[in-house]
């Protein structure tokens, strides 16, 4: 299975964009700071899917960063 997520930040209000093949290992990474992108706030999970195609859910991940 392959997730498209979507972060808000508390600190900012912003969000952040991302996929990943472990959604639970991929959070944990960001609430660590481990993430250069979200490396400077608190975030949490506001949406996301879930994918059987890993160039879908990639292409889908694109599709909402622009």
């Amino acid at each position: 299975m392959f997730y498209v997520y979507i972060l808000h930040s508390q600190k900012d209000k912003s969000y952040y964009v991302g996929a990943t093949e472990n959604l639970r290992e991929r959070i944990k990474n960001h609430d660590w700071h481990n993430v250069k992108s979200t490396k400077s706030g608190f975030y949490r999970l506001a949406w996301y899917c879930v994918f059987i195609d890993k160039k879908k859910a990639y292409d889908f991940e694109k599709y909402l960063k622009s």
